[in-house]
C-alpha cells in the first residue's frame, strides 16, 4: 500500500491549485448562501475548461483522470473555497444513468447536465421514511404508456432551483419485502401536480423543501433499469454519495482560517487541546481516505461498505471545527454572523446521506459480521 503521490500526481495538484487561483471569481470565493445562478455560474466555468465531470466516462465529457488525481481534484475545490458543485446532477443521477440508462436516457439527459441546462434535485427522504429509506410511500401506479405518483418528499435540497427530480417510488405495495417493489423515476418537476414548499432552517436559510405528488404523469421512458428493482440503483448511488461527505480539503480550509482568526484564543489549553485533536483526527481521516483510494486504484472497483467510516468522521470533524470557530468568535465581530449560520448550518451533515448512527450499523453489520 503506498500513501504518498507520486511525482506526477503532486504536479498535477500544483496544476489544478494554480487554474483555481486564476480562474475562481473573487466574488464567489468563500460565500456561504449562493443563487441559482451563482451556482451555475461556477459549473458553466468548469465545463467549460472541460473538468466539471471528472469521473465520467470520456465519450460523455469525463477526464480521464484516475481516482487519486480525481480525489486530489475535488480536495483542492474544498481547500482553494470554491462554490459546492451541486451533486445532484453530476455525480447521482449522471453515475445511475451511466450504469443503467437507457441510450436514449443518457444522449437526452446527460449533455444538458454537464452544461448545467438542467438542475437536478433527489427525492429519497419522506416524513417517516427517512434513514429507514426503504419504508417510503410515495406511490406509482402504471397506466398504459405512464405512471400516476402520489405522495411526498421532504428535506428536499434545493428543490426550489430544480427543473427535475430523481425519485424512489413504490411500484408494488404487496411484497413482503420492503427493498422490494420499489422504482426509480425521473420526473420534470415543471409537471402539473408537483408542488414545492419551503422548509425555512434555525439559520434563516432556505435550502431545503417539500415536495408534494398530486396524480403526476410521468412517462413510462422515465424509469430508470427495471421495474421494481430501484432499491439496486439507490444503493449503487449511495456508495458513490457517501465515498465525497468526508469533504477533507473543505474542513482543512476551515482548520487553517481557525489557526489564523483564534491566535489569542491558543492560550486557552482546553481550547488548544481540543484544536490540536480535531487537527489530528482531520490528518487520521486524510490517510483513511487516501487508503480506499488506494483499494480503488488497485482494483477499479467501487467503495463497499466501510466508506461510512469516511462520512462519520468527516461529518463530525466539519461540526467540531465550527463548534470551536464559534468559541474563539469575538461576539461583537460582524463575521461571527455568518460563523453563527455556518454552525447551525453544520448540524445537519450528520444526518444527510444517512446518518451517522446508520452509518454506524451498516459498519458493524456489513463489515465488522455483527
Amino acid at each position: 500500500m503506498d500513501l504518498n503521490y507520486s511525482p506526477e500526481e503532486l504536479a498535477f495538484r500544483d496544476e489544478v491549485r494554480a487554474w483555481l487561483a486564476a480562474n475562481l471569481p473573487q466574488e464567489l470565493k468563500d460565500k456561504a448562501h449562493l443563487s441559482k445562478e451563482e451556482l451555475m455560474r461556477w459549473h458553466r466555468i468548469l465545463a467549460q475548461k472541460g473538468w466539471v465531470a471528472p469521473a465520467w466516462p470520456k465519450e460523455w465529457g469525463g477526464t480521464g483522470w484516475n481516482a487519486v488525481q480525481r480525489y486530489v481534484f475535488e480536495e483542492e475545490l474544498g481547500y482553494a473555497g470554491c462554490p459546492p458543485l451541486i451533486p445532484f446532477g453530476l455525480s447521482m443521477c449522471a453515475p445511475v444513468l451511466l450504469a443503467f440508462g437507457t441510450d436514449a436516457q443518457k444522449k437526452r439527459f446527460l449533455p444538458r447536465i454537464y452544461n448545467g441546462e438542467d438542475f437536478w434535485c433527489q427525492g429519497y427522504s419522506e416524513p417517516g421514511s427517512g434513514s429507514d429509506l426503504a419504508s417510503l410511500k410515495t406511490k406509482a401506479q402504471k397506466r398504459e404508456n405512464h405512471y400516476v405518483v402520489n405522495g411526498q418528499k421532504t428535506w428536499t435540497s434545493y428543490a426550489h432551483y430544480a427543473d427535475w427530480i430523481f425519485c424512489l417510488v413504490r411500484t408494488d405495495p404487496t411484497v413482503e419485502k420492503r427493498q422490494e417493489g420499489i422504482s426509480f423515476l425521473l420526473i420534470d418537476i415543471k409537471t402539473p401536480g408537483v408542488t414545492v414548499r419551503p422548509l425555512i432552517l434555525m439559520d434563516g436559510g432556505h435550502a431545503v423543501n417539500e415536495v408534494f405528488f398530486d396524480d403526476v404523469k410521468v412517462p413510462a421512458e422515465n424509469l430508470v433499469h427495471q421495474e421494481n428493482q430501484g432499491w439496486t440503483v439507490a444503493k449503487y448511488l449511495l456508495g458513490y454519495e457517501r465515498m465525497n461527505t468526508g469533504r477533507i480539503g473543505e474542513s482543512k480550509r476551515e482548520l487553517r482560517k481557525l489557526k489564523e482568526s483564534a491566535s489569542s484564543k491558543l492560550n486557552d489549553v482546553r481550547f488548544r487541546d481540543r484544536l490540536t485533536r480535531v487537527e489530528v483526527e482531520l490528518m487520521a481521516l486524510e490517510i483513511t481516505n487516501l487508503r480506499f483510494l488506494d483499494r480503488m486504484r488497485r482494483t477499479g472497483q467501487p467503495p463497499g461498505e466501510d466508506v461510512s467510516m469516511l462520512k462519520i468522521r468527516g461529518t463530525e470533524i466539519q461540526q467540531a471545527l465550527t463548534e470551536l470557530a464559534m468559541q474563539a468568535a469575538d461576539p461583537a465581530a460582524q463575521e461571527t454572523q455568518a460563523l453563527e449560520r455556518r454552525y447551525l448550518d453544520m448540524r445537519k451533515t450528520t444526518i444527510y446521506a444517512g446518518s451517522n448512527e446508520i452509518q454506524r450499523n451498516i459498519i458493524a453489520k456489513m463489515t465488522l459480521g455483527l
